[in-house]
C-alpha cells in the first residue's frame, strides 16, 4: 500500500499536522505531531496512512460534530425553563360522513371483545378553546390510540398535538400514556415536542366532557403542565 500525498506531506514536515488538525488543543497536537514524526522513520507508508486517515476522520467530526451553532442553542434548551399550562378540548368524531377518527386495523376476536381489543384507530381530531365543535380551533391531535386492554376500556394513545393558534403556532406536543377512559381522570405523560416546545416534559390530564354511546363521539376535556425551554 502507497502512502498517499498528504502522507508524504505530514513525513516530510509533521508539524502541517497542526494545519489538519486545529480543532485539536495544543497539547494533543504536540503527541500527533511527535508520533507521526515517529512513525515517519519507524514505520511503514500503510502504517502512516491508517494514522492520517484516521486522524482526518476525526478531525472532520471535531469541526463538524452534528450539533447546532452557538447561536442555535438557546433556541433549543439551553435557557431559563418555564413551565406552561395548556387548556384545551379533544373531539373524537367516529360517526358522519366526515369522522376525525378511523379504525384502520383490528384482530379476528375483536368484535367479540367487551372492551374491543385489538382495536387501532388513527385520528386527526380537532383542538378547540371551548367544548363546542364551533368554538375557536386551536390545533389538531394527530396519532394512533389502540385498544390493550382485556377487562377494562383500556387505550394505548401514541399522539402530537399540533397547535394552529396564538405563540405555540407551529408547535407539537408529543403524547404518550395508558388512558383508561372509563376513569374520571387519566394521565398521559408528556414524551417531547417541537417549536416552543423543544426538549418538552410533562403530563397531560384527561377527562371525558361528553360521550355519545350510539355514535361512539366524544368530547374529552385536557390539562396539560409542560416544562420547556
Amino acid at each position: 500500500m502507497k502512502s498517499s500525498p498528504q502522507v508524504t506531506k505530514l513525513v516530510q514536515a509533521p508539524h502541517l499536522i497542526l494545519t489538519h488538525f486545529q480543532p485539536f488543543p495544543p497539547s494533543l497536537l504536540s503527541c500527533i505531531g511527535n508520533m507521526a514524526s515517529y512513525l515517519s522513520k519507524t514505520s511503514s507508508p500503510s502504517v502512516l496512512s491508517l494514522l492520517f486517515f484516521s486522524l482526518l476522520r476525526t478531525s472532520v467530526f471535531a469541526r463538524n460534530p452534528g450539533h447546532p451553532p452557538k447561536n442555535e442553542r438557546s433556541m433549543i434548551g439551553f435557557g431559563k425553563e418555564k413551565v406552561s399550562h395548556l387548556h384545551f378540548y379533544f373531539h373524537d368524531i367516529l360517526s358522519g360522513p366526515n369522522p376525525t377518527a378511523i379504525e384502520v386495523a383490528c384482530a379476528h376476536s375483536t368484535n367479540s371483545s367487551m372492551t374491543g381489543f385489538g382495536a387501532i384507530m388513527m385520528i386527526d381530531d380537532p383542538l378547540t378553546e371551548g367544548p363546542e365543535l364551533t368554538s375557536k380551533l386551536l390545533g389538531r391531535a394527530q396519532g394512533i390510540y389502540a385498544s390493550a386492554a382485556q377487562e377494562e376500556v383500556g387505550l394505548l394513545m401514541s399522539l402530537n398535538y399540533m397547535f394552529m393558534e396564538g405563540k405555540y403556532n407551529g408547535s407539537t406536543l408529543s403524547i404518550l400514556g395508558r388512558n383508561a377512559v372509563m376513569s374520571g381522570v387519566r394521565e398521559l405523560a408528556v414524551v417531547g415536542g417541537s417549536g416552543a416546545f423543544r426538549l418538552a416534559r410533562g403530563y397531560a390530564l384527561a377527562k371525558t366532557h361528553a360521550f355519545d354511546p350510539s355514535t361512539g363521539d366524544a368530547v374529552v376535556e385536557y390539562n396539560v403542565v409542560v416544562l420547556h425551554y
